[in-house]
């Protein structure tokens, strides 16, 4: 049996998650007939526009970490860029925003359908909804992601054999496909990809049910108001609160000293 506590969540406990579970080889197929099918512009456009970019986590050596998505602090991407009217080195918003539905509407029909499903019964509890790839050799430096108002879910969708891990506090976490791993991404982690293939999930941001709803937009609105004045290519899920402090470096190392006060 496996077990969970204050940051590794039992996915159970959030039923709307089984409409993603359910869909899963669905959302893969599109995932991978994207980016077989997918031309050299389209890729390029999608990883410029579709993708949230981060200047404050860091990688060991120089494998790197990939992103895109299609949902954004519970708008479609096409409608956030709109809002927060984002102007990229090469294109205006309006052209981005009518791209991005372009590419959303052609290679992600279904994952649309989901969230439109899931948001529609459940009051837009789903914030953010994209795929995150670790690439061979993959190692990001401790940090947080400091989203007090949200829980992070991972969806596995490829997943290879080997070495590819969430070490959060004193646990080693691991991904299978089909399933979802929860995590309060307010506590230190930092993930790894020690084989020679792509790991890639869905990773779904959504509200702390246990939370008043009130409480949780407000906050919202006034973190990704910071986050786009810091970089806009952020989509608001990423942000400089994100760096490890000195307090963070204390607390992982603390989980992992009582677990071995326990052991002995």
């Amino acid at each position: 049996m496996e077990s969970f506590n204050e940051y590794h969540l039992n996915p159970e406990q959030f039923p709307f998650l089984e409409s993603f579970q359910d869909n899963w080889q669905v959302i893969r197929e599109e995932f991978t007939h994207f980016m077989k099918q997918a031309s050299d512009e389209e890729l390029k456009l999608t990883y410029d526009i579709l993708g949230p970019k981060s200047k404050t986590i860091k990688t060991k050596g120089n494998a790197k970490y990939s992103a895109f998505g299609i949902l954004f602090q519970g708008l479609f991407i096409e409608e956030y860029i709109k809002l927060h009217q984002i102007e990229y080195p090469d294109r205006r918003s309006e052209d981005a925003s009518q791209k991005a539905l372009a590419l959303r509407e052609k290679y992600f029909p279904n994952l649309a359908k989901v969230i439109e499903k899931v948001n529609f019964r459940d009051d837009g509890i789903v914030r953010n909804v994209y795929f995150g790839t670790f690439h061979p050799g993959l190692d990001i430096k401790l940090h947080v992601n400091y989203n007090p108002h949200m829980n992070r879910g991972y969806l596995g969708l490829i997943v290879p054999e080997g070495d590819i891990a969430m070490k959060i506090c004193h646990e080693q976490l691991y991904w299978y496909e089909g399933k979802f791993m929860v995590l309060d991404h307010s506590y230190p982690h930092c993930p790894h990809n020690y084989t020679n293939y792509d790991r890639t999930v869905l990773v779904v941001d959504f509200f702390k049910p246990d939370k008043p709803r009130e409480e949780v937009i407000r906050f919202e609105k006034e973190q990704v108001t910071q986050r786009m004045q810091e970089n806009p290519y952020s989509l608001g899920v990423f942000g400089k609160s994100d760096k490890a402090k000195v307090e963070d470096f204390i607390k992982y190392g603390l989980a992992h000293q009582l677990e071995w006060d326990k052991a002995l």
